[in-house]
């Protein structure tokens, strides 16, 4: 049997994609590149946006087109939402809800011995899901409604794993769909697993993904300020700089100030800092008033990029029953000011980075491109072996992109 696997959305599914490259190979089956060397396809979806999921039907669609006769199982957030328009799409034998990857086994005719987690995966940087599920209910969100309640894998479990990860990786980025609520479950707390994670593995340097700002607790902070194995970077969701858009957004936890307050003190503590940020413009009853709250909250923060999404509609979220809708061109003029401002800004970051030094992870199936430790994508003018980690210097290259070339060997 050949199997082709593809993924949407974000790297806690890439994580449960990559267990089920790896299930598919000790079942004895084949991966293949494409769906129409396939047999059986496992498209893995999201239901972040109804882009994500348009994109899925398309996918599915196109699939079932280009190889007549393929069998198909859809995963993930969008098929735990499915009420019947997935199965109903050409070749799909199997929906199965989020990261039930047991399920996708049984769906596959695969021995349930096969499944557990990848003991290497496909590209330079590893991922290593740390939880799964969210408590909160933010009103936008529809993963909460796929993924249930926060649920946190035993740290025995995570170290273990990372152990075998890091013979192959020099990267492993902690990954979820709520990292900062690890270990509130058992006792325990993300800065405990960090540390705990760092003292176990110390050939490694370790990635957050997405987090909370104000979930950044007191070991995790000294972890951030003295990176020996944590890059020095923080993606935190701000969504709005507005207070009462947070308010109609369900997102309790934090005010404007509060997140403002909580990354001047992490950003600011080390010269090379990579800060990123989720923006939704455009939500249900966001004035002009509102969005220029964001934009201030922008300029006042050192963000080196931000990730701008224009309100998307999800069904079954509390968000459509709101009043004040925003009308579409307004959603996406206002995300163009935003991406115009976070173009400059990385900009700024960029330019004060050249000539300094980088610790590069190594990707790219070119072995000429890297990553930074404060998450900037870097071109190599000598090819390099591909998951190795070297020190850098930084400069621009002729049409003006950022490039790095080696100082000397780190760890491999």
């Amino acid at each position: 049997m050949k199997v082709f696997v593809r993924t949407f959305g974000c790297r806690a599914n890439h994580y449960d994609s990559e267990a089920v490259q790896a299930m598919v190979e000790r079942g004895g089956a084949e991966l293949v590149a494409t769906a129409e060397e396939a047999d059986v396809a496992v498209f893995n979806s999201c239901a972040v946006t109804t882009e994500a999921e348009a994109d899925l039907r398309q996918g599915v669609r196109r699939a079932a087109r280009k190889r007549p006769g393929l069998r198909t199982v859809v995963m993930g957030c969008a098929a735990a939402l499915d009420k019947g328009a997935i199965r109903a799409l050409p070749g799909v034998s199997h929906v199965v809800a989020g990261a039930d990857t047991l399920a996708v086994a049984e769906a596959l005719g695969l021995p349930p011995e096969a499944v557990g987690p990848a003991e290497a995966q496909t590209g330079s940087r590893a991922t290593l899901r740390i939880q799964d599920g969210c408590d909160e209910h933010c009103t936008f969100c529809a993963t909460t409604l796929a993924r249930g309640a926060n649920r946190s894998r035993a740290i025995v479990d995570l170290v273990r794993e990372a152990e075998t990860l890091a013979a192959v990786h020099p990267e492993i980025v902690l990954t979820g769909v709520h990292i900062g609520t690890w270990g509130r479950d058992l006792g325990s707390s993300l800065g405990a697993l960090v540390q705990a994670l760092i003292r176990a593995v110390p050939s490694v340097r370790f990635r957050l993904s997405s987090i909370e700002a104000t979930e950044v607790d007191g070991g995790l902070m000294e972890c951030l300020q003295h990176p020996a194995n944590l890059a020095p970077h923080l993606h935190a969701p701000l969504q709005s700089g507005s207070d009462a858009v947070l308010k109609r957004m369900g997102r309790h936890w934090y005010t404007a100030d509060e997140y403002t307050q909580a990354l001047r003190q992490i950003a600011g503590t080390r010269a090379a800092f990579g800060l990123g940020a989720d923006i939704i413009t455009g939500f249900p009853g966001e004035t002009e008033a509102d969005h220029q709250a964001t934009v201030a909250v922008v300029n006042e923060l050192p963000f080196t990029y931000l990730h701008i999404f224009p309100y998307s509609e999800r069904p079954g979220t509390a968000a459509t029953r709101l009043a004040n809708p925003v009308p579409p061109p307004v959603r996406q003029a206002r995300a163009l000011e935003l991406r115009t401002l976070a173009a400059a800004r990385a900009e700024t970051y960029l330019s004060k980075r050249v000539g300094e030094a980088a610790d590069v992870v190594v990707e790219g199936g070119d072995h000429r491109h890297g990553l930074t430790e404060d998450y900037l994508s870097v071109r190599l003018p000598v090819a390099a072996p591909r998951r190795t980690r070297h020190q850098m210097r930084l400069a621009r290259d002729h049409s003006g992109a950022l490039q790095a070339t080696l100082l000397t060997p780190s760890t491999p």
